[in-house]
């Protein structure tokens, strides 16, 4: 049996991308950063330790999750930022229930990307749980956050591996450096036959 990881460097468009594929081939989607938010309004953060505890706790639960739909011998599509320290557990996920996984990894030219980055995190849509690091949500005047420099947006990018990141089956690499007659058909239909040797 199969899964897909939808992956890839921040602000590429990992979950419009899954919601899409998802729709495509009718299967579960399971989003950790939709989990995330959730944890964010109820329980909210008051240190990026709290923070960080809330998304270690969003990726378990998106495993357990995962596992569940695996023990059903279900095809679904998982949705991260998924880096080098996610592999091992998510190898052993794999392994334990015979799954292999699709990797679509989303990259393209990273000064174009981290320019979306900074436009996404200026967006008021945004949620403001990803965006703010220490207390939310927030109490008075929203905070105003210093987005990282191109620099630090690649350096995070290269030394977490999130350009690179494969699980144990096939990767198909996307480039979504601009969607003006991004052709997503083809897309599906490549996916389509991956998982169809799979």
């Amino acid at each position: 049996m199969y899964c897909i990881l939808v992956t890839g460097i921040p602000a590429a468009g990992k979950s419009t991308l899954a919601v899409r594929l998802a729709d495509a081939l009718a299967l579960p989607l399971l989003q950790k950063d939709a989990i995330k938010e959730i944890l964010f309004d109820d329980l909210g953060f008051r240190s990026r330790e709290e923070k960080v505890k809330l998304g270690v706790a969003s990726m378990d639960i998106m495993y357990h999750m995962a596992g569940r739909l695996m023990a059903l011998g279900q095809p679904f599509i998982l949705e991260n930022n998924f880096e080098d320290v996610s592999r091992p557990g998510l190898l052993a996920l794999l392994e334990r229930y015979g799954y292999t996984a699709l990797t679509v990894s989303l990259t393209g030219d990273y000064r174009r990307i981290y320019e979306r980055f900074l436009q996404r995190n200026a967006d008021p849509s945004r949620h403001r749980g990803h965006v703010v690091n220490g207390c939310y949500p927030e109490t008075g005047v929203p905070a105003q956050v210093s987005a990282p420099s191109y620099e630090q947006f690649v350096e995070g990018i290269t030394k977490r591996g999130m350009d690179r990141f494969t699980a144990n089956g096939p990767r198909i690499v996307v480039d979504t450096t601009s969607f003006a007659g991004f052709d997503f058909d083809a897309l599906a239909e490549a996916v389509r036959a991956c998982t169809s040797r799979l």
